[in-house]
């Protein structure tokens, strides 16, 4: 459908959208849409730095861990 739109054609819609929202909208809005990448970067940072931490707890009780097998056990083995 949008295949045969062309530079000249895209140029129209842009103009066509400057008319209708007017440029005061459309630099809020882009504004706006600047705001939410931001957040959402920040967010996907923070969640990332969570499951580092998540793993580095993790490996710690790893190492801690005590053997808890009986000592008749361990004489099978």
């Amino acid at each position: 459908m949008f295949n045969n739109i062309g530079l000249p054609g895209l140029l129209l819609i842009a103009v066509v959208v400057l008319v209708l929202f007017g440029r005061g909208k459309i630099s809020s809005l882009m504004g706006e849409v600047g705001k939410g990448i931001t957040s959402f970067k920040k967010g996907v940072a923070e969640g990332n730095k969570e499951i580092e931490d998540a793993g580095e707890e993790a490996e710690d009780s790893t190492e801690s861990a005590k053997d808890v097998t009986p000592d008749a056990e361990k004489d099978k083995a």
